[in-house]
């Protein structure tokens, strides 16, 4: 029903059913891993009204090693994948989560494991998941963007001088704030018609 991926790795179609609703991968070598794909297999939807909520486990050090687990987000027959990164979870954010303690088949301290809960797609709807297991989107690239432009908009005008206060250089070319200024209000008003304008 569920796949799991982790670049560099095998694909993952094998988790352990560890009740009726409730399936878990074993994950190795977890320190080394920034993301994971969990998609659905397309051989079994789910049933109607339900979809499933992915967790992240990983055994705390300051708790036993107990896991603690963290929900990614989700998976339905409408969205039958999702990529999720998981190199910024922190133990303390996280809690027992609708797997307990699910003993993983590995007795090894590095194995963390990834568990998909089949639950109603209201109830979904209305989790909230780990803030650091989003994945870069349009919007982080726009809001990099606008920080990039802000950042050269206040470097370049840190250098502005009246026409009083330039003394003539003719090694030196200067370029009126009133330009920079244009250029960077249109490429605001471009990106935000359009993310992608500069790749065309």
């Amino acid at each position: 029903m569920f796949g799991c991926l982790v670049a560099g790795r095998l694909v993952r179609t094998d988790p352990v059913q560890v009740s009726s609703d409730k399936f878990v991968f074993d994950l190795p070598d977890y320190e080394s891993v920034r993301h994971v794909v969990v998609f659905m297999l397309g051989t079994v939807p789910f049933p109607a009204g339900t979809g499933g909520a992915v967790y992240f486990s990983f055994p705390d050090p300051a708790g036993g090693g107990r896991p603690v687990w963290q929900l990614l987000g989700f998976i339905t027959n409408d969205k039958p994948s999702a990529i999720f990164k998981i190199s910024g979870l922190r133990a303390s954010d996280g809690g027992q989560g609708p797997f307990g303690f699910v003993a993983s088949s590995s007795a090894a301290p590095s194995v963390a494991q990834v568990g998909v809960s089949v639950e109603p797609l209201e109830q979904l709807a209305q989790q909230i998941p780990a803030s650091s297991a989003a994945v870069s989107t349009v919007d982080s690239f726009l809001l990099f963007t606008q920080k990039m432009l802000d950042s050269l908009f206040n470097f370049a005008s840190s250098f502005a001088v009246t026409q009083a206060q330039m003394t003539p250089n003719p090694s030196e070319t200067f370029v009126p704030s009133s330009c920079v200024l244009r250029w960077y209000e249109n490429f605001q008003r471009r990106l935000a018609q359009n993310p992608n304008f500069w790749k065309s």
